[in-house]
């Protein structure tokens, strides 16, 4: 499992992330989230609709894991979206 995968578990039972795109986009309005994992398995209006508010907002996108490797690591079903709002776990997590 890729080292990212374990702290995004690490930042979840820290409460550092928040999960689900109609909350991460919320978060994202609000400039409480620092960076996005989005699954590479996500449908393409999810992906556009992530993708569009992330560039507008200026907040990088990782796209390097599909849905499943996301919701294992995090232990939670079905996340497509998830959003750093944690800075301390976002240096760790770009390491």
């Amino acid at each position: 499992m890729d080292k990212r995968l374990n702290n995004l578990g690490l930042c979840n039972k820290a409460r550092g992330l928040v999960g689900g795109t109609d909350i991460v986009i919320d978060y994202i309005r609000q400039s409480k989230v620092k960076y996005v994992f989005l699954a590479n398995d996500a449908s393409a209006n999810t992906q556009k609709k992530v993708l569009d508010k992330c560039k507008f907002y200026n907040i990088e996108v990782d796209l390097s894991f599909s849905s499943n490797e996301i919701s294992l690591a995090i232990g939670k079903e079905n996340k497509m979206v998830i959003g750093i709002t944690n800075e301390s776990f976002l240096k760790i997590l770009k390491k």
